[in-house]
């Protein structure tokens, strides 16, 4: 899950859409109190769900620490694919464009999770191949905690046979057109892709080490992506949920832009609709060039 387009050029590469459907190995973990409270930490969310253990419900993970629980596949995929002859020299072009996450229950301290990962989608884009994996995460018993789909773009990869699993993309609803709502303006302290990648183990050098950062051409060391997200997701929380991340069941959003540590973001609301048991709200991030950082994000909140 590489956040950089810079990272990697590809030169006369292609994938096949028929890897749609490829499996990946399982993977198994055990969630602890230190993990979920780490993670909600790093991204300054003192919510009390997160660390109150003093509640009579006890505490459960912010609803972006799933993407810590799936980032040793997604860090390490080709060790997941179970295809000998996928083409793993296109892995390195590959930038984190989408992600779609559903919430089937919290994640709780002491979860024995058993994560099933399959690709699902490979689809032609104009900047390469659009590459979905699904993962699903079951509890010991086999009861659904989360789904979540990452979206990679192969960065100048070419689709081989056309689009597959198109009719697995998640569904997400049309914004209507209307006045935006609230904005939330936050400093991104300089320290804070230190702080994110030593609590949540979500790694890469681009976000930590300068040198390595100008040597594949950014100007800096750039914020993690799902760091922006899980920005945007306290304030979410925070202002359309009354403060309880449970309420929060399905997420959507595209990374189209960089956020450099030092700087401003600004989490707008810029659209919402009532519906019967839930209310759909769309939202974006702007960095402090007045670009989107994270465009087309949705949440679900239930009433």
């Amino acid at each position: 899950m590489i956040h950089d387009k810079y990272v990697y050029r590809s030169c006369h590469m292609e994938l096949d859409s028929a890897f749609t459907g490829t499996t990946l190995r399982e993977y198994a973990t055990k969630v602890s109190w230190r993990d979920t409270m780490s993670y909600a930490a790093a991204i300054g969310d003192n919510n009390a769900h997160y660390f109150d253990d003093e509640r009579k419900e006890g505490i459960i993970a912010h609803p972006m620490n799933c993407v810590a629980i799936t980032w040793p596949i997604c860090g390490r995929i080709w060790e997941y694919i179970e295809a000998d002859n996928f083409p793993h020299e296109i892995i390195a072009t590959q930038v984190h464009y989408t992600e779609y996450l559903e919430f089937h229950r919290p994640v709780l301290p002491g979860d024995e999770l058993t994560i099933r990962g399959r690709i699902s989608a490979i689809l032609p884009h104009r900047a390469g191949t659009h590459v979905n994996i699904r993962f699903d995460a079951m509890d010991a018993k086999g009861g659904p905690v989360f789904t979540e789909v990452m979206g990679a773009m192969m960065r100048g990869v070419s689709c081989r046979n056309g689009a597959s699993g198109a009719e697995e993309m998640p569904v997400i609803p049309e914004q209507d057109t209307g006045a935006p709502g609230w904005e939330s303006k936050i400093y991104i302290d300089p320290l804070l892709p230190h702080v994110y990648d030593g609590c949540t183990d979500i790694t890469f050098p681009i976000h930590t080490s300068p040198k390595f950062a100008r040597q594949v051409g950014l100007p800096g060391i750039i914020l993690q992506g799902t760091a922006t997200l899980a920005l945007a997701v306290r304030e979410l929380v925070n202002r359309e949920a009354a403060g309880d991340p449970e309420r929060l069941k399905r997420l959507y959003c595209r990374f189209t832009g960089m956020v450099m540590p030092g700087t401003d973001i600004t989490v707008g609301q810029t659209g919402k609709r009532e519906n019967e048991k839930s209310t759909d709200i769309f939202f974006q991030v702007m960095n402090c060039d007045d670009r989107k950082a994270i465009s087309n994000g949705y949440a679900e909140i239930a009433k």
